[in-house]
């Protein structure tokens, strides 16, 4: 009989009666929900000024409470596998000294809620254990390989959005200086940046797919997506989406080798290398903006255009200080200075999202925050390091429990891959591995960090081989003969 509480019916006890089947049906179905949801959120605000990013913020607090749900079922029903335990204590750490963080941090309710417009504070840290851990109990291939498609999904709802930004109407990103018009899309991320990263995650996704899948329909919506997302990406003009680019090519040739397709899937390479080629043609005839040329605008992008004029974050970069127009200059002004703010506090922090606060010279009669932050020439928010801005906001606790989730998280998706030899496992650590490299030239945003924990989740996955589950079904033949005996 199965089991009950309080002797109601077996209908409302279905977590209790849930199959590992089950759940991960539904855990990766609740999983692309929750993906989709900040960039759905996020409609509200790209169309209308009297929205802003809060509701992109509320978006990922929908999908987070539908992820954290699913992770206290896996808790309760111990879905968890014995190897992605240490990892998803080491998350649960990571939230934990955030706690730390923000109650030492500047500003209690950003700490917790995030920064206007950014919305990425201890709440947006915790919902993004939920992510990883909801991955982490799914134990069947199917239910992978929709969490996969999902995240093709995500890309290709960006990308829609994208065209109308880069050939129709641009709210944000249409000037990343008062001369130079050049359309920048943000999709529904909110920065280039940000959209940079999504599309490396759905593109790897998408080439990985096309290379393995035996589906025809499949292939030809991820070779149609691929094309798509690579000449969207080039139009996010950004350091990110260049190395994004390269990665994704690069693993969709591993896959044809390492799998052994048939040669002629490596067309999807063609495929993305016309759609980034056909982007910046369209540039060079200037058919884009009032430019001519091709090149990346990291620093006016990430500073001026997202910073100091979408988020009010930050203050105007500082022209005798930095050359805005070189990224490796903006990059390793953010990176100095961030080294410098860790080494003032490296036990805390300056609490979640609060990066500008001590670079603040003077508050005046200000009393609104993005007035006192863009007053201050010279402040940034960000510095496009993850790694580095972990410890600085959250302390090198922080950092340490980060490293504990995603190295672990890295051997164990490529044990999966060698153990499991299959499309699922290969893109899971493909996803995760991507991810971790770009952290180390961009930074986590509400918009890509669900897509990313989700794949870092999967890649902490235990699921049995076919011979694995053989072996098992017959040793417990085996052992109920036995007992029979007995």
């Amino acid at each position: 009989m199965a089991k009950t509480i309080f002797k109601t019916t077996e209908k409302s006890n279905f977590i209790l009666n849930m199959t590992e089947e089950q759940y991960s049906k539904l855990a990766s179905r609740g999983l692309i929900a929750a993906m989709l949801a900040v960039p759905l959120f996020t409609i509200i605000p790209e169309v209308t000024d009297k929205a802003t990013y809060a509701f992109s913020a509320g978006g990922l607090a929908v999908g987070g409470v539908i992820c954290m749900i699913l992770a206290l079922i896996a808790l309760i029903k111990k879905y968890i596998g014995k190897g992605a335990v240490f990892p998803v204590c080491a998350m649960g750490a990571l939230v934990g000294w955030g706690v730390v963080s923000l109650i030492n941090g500047y500003d209690l309710n950003i700490s917790l809620y995030g920064y206007p417009n950014r919305g990425e504070g201890l709440l947006a840290v915790l919902f993004y254990f939920g992510f990883f851990t909801t991955a982490a109990a799914i134990k069947r291939e199917k239910a992978i390989e929709t969490l996969i498609n999902g995240i093709v999904g995500v890309g290709i709802l960006n990308s829609t959005v994208s065209l109308i930004q880069i050939f129709g109407i641009n709210k944000h990103y249409q000037f990343i200086s008062m001369g130079n018009e050049v359309m920048a899309a943000s999709g529904l991320s909110m920065s280039p940046i940000f959209l940079a990263m999504v599309l490396t995650l759905a593109l790897s996704a998408a080439l990985t797919g096309f290379v393995t899948s035996e589906n025809k329909v499949r292939r030809i919506i991820f070779i149609c997506a691929a094309m798509l997302f690579s000449f969207v990406i080039m139009f996010t003009y950004t350091v990110v989406g260049i190395c994004g680019l390269v990665f994704s090519v690069i693993t969709a040739v591993i896959a044809v080798f390492a799998f052994k397709a048939p040669k002629v899937r490596l067309v999807s390479v063609i495929a993305s290398a016309s759609g980034a080629a056909l982007a910046v043609i369209l540039v060079f005839m200037g058919a884009i903006g009032n430019i001519t040329e091709y090149r990346t605008y990291d620093g006016r992008i990430a500073w001026w255009a997202d910073a100091y004029m979408r988020a009010s974050s930050s203050g105007n970069f500082n022209s005798n200080v930095i050359n805005i127009d070189d990224p490796v200059d903006v990059y390793t002004y953010m990176n100095e200075k961030t080294i410098d703010i860790i080494g003032k506090d490296p036990v805390t922090g300056t609490g979640p999202e609060q990066l500008a606060f001590p670079q603040v010279r003077s508050v005046g009669e200000l009393t609104e925050i993005e007035d006192i932050m863009t007053s201050n020439d010279g402040t940034f928010d960000k510095t496009y390091n993850e790694y580095l801005y972990t410890a600085a906001t959250r302390g090198v606790p922080s950092l340490i429990a980060m490293a504990l989730v995603l190295i672990p998280a890295l051997i164990m998706g490529y044990k999966a891959f060698r153990r499991r030899k299959n499309a699922e496992a290969f893109t899971a650590f493909v996803l995760t591995l991507g991810g971790v490299l770009m952290f180390f030239i961009s930074c986590s945003s509400i918009a890509y960090a669900p897509v990313f924990w989700a794949a870092a989740g999967t890649a902490c996955v235990s699921v049995e081989t076919a011979r694995e589950k053989k072996a098992a079904d017959k040793l417990a033949k085996k052992n109920a003969k036995a007992n029979k005996k007995a």
